[in-house]
């Protein structure tokens, strides 16, 4: 059957039975970067599942050390968890200022996201310094080292988000609102999102049902 034949029985034939079709060229570069950063996400995400699983083996051996009761500062932790989830918000909002190519208010919620990003991990490395000068560091019990290990990587992981987000203004500022810049606003939006997801499990997990122990 020729080529032209072939075209002509594909149009006759809604169904296609028995022919394969092939598409013209790669994905478009917006599916396949949105492709590829879900990837990444699903594996953060599947670590994340590690940390929460060893914390919750080892969330009771104390070895003889404090409790998540006696150490953590709830009042503290209120404040973490409303700066983050604020953040969420304002960077939604940068998001859909880029999409209407809005700098104004794409700059204010960016700022507004990191002044909350920041002041997040400024109560973290604090919580952390006491415990440390209190000698409850990560290697006093497994439950420690459990604890530091996971909310710690979270707070890296919203150190990294802080440093994106500039960067993110940086190259808007530079560059404006290019086709590729839009899709890395798009992945660092998404990156944030889930950094809050995970956060409410954290705050959920380890602060309110460790803190009531």
């Amino acid at each position: 059957m020729s080529m032209t034949a072939a075209v002509g029985h594909a149009h006759a034939d809604p169904h296609h039975i028995g022919l394969v079709i092939e598409h013209p060229g790669p994905a478009p570069k917006r599916i396949v970067t949105a492709y590829g950063f879900w990837i990444f996400l699903l594996s953060d995400i599947v670590m994340f599942s590690c940390f929460f699983a060893a914390y919750a083996v080892l969330s009771g051996q104390t070895a003889g050390g404090p409790k998540g009761s006696e150490i953590f500062e709830q009042r503290n932790v209120a404040i973490e968890t409303v700066c983050l989830l604020l953040s969420s918000f304002t960077c939604g909002m940068a998001s859909i200022a880029a999409d209407v190519r809005n700098r104004f208010w794409f700059y204010l919620g960016m700022a507004v996201t990191c002044v909350l990003g920041l002041i997040f991990l400024a109560i973290e490395f604090r919580e952390f310094a006491g415990l440390v000068a209190r000698g409850y560091g990560p290697s006093r019990s497994a439950f420690l080292t459990a604890f530091f290990s996971l909310v710690g990587c979270h707070g890296l992981h919203v150190s990294a988000g802080v440093l994106w987000l500039l960067t993110m203004m940086a190259q808007v500022f530079a560059k404006g609102f290019r086709a590729d810049i839009l899709r890395r606003m798009t992945c660092f939006a998404l990156f944030w999102h889930a950094l809050d997801i995970i956060w409410v499990a954290i705050f959920s997990v380890v602060y309110l049902l460790g803190g009531g122990a």
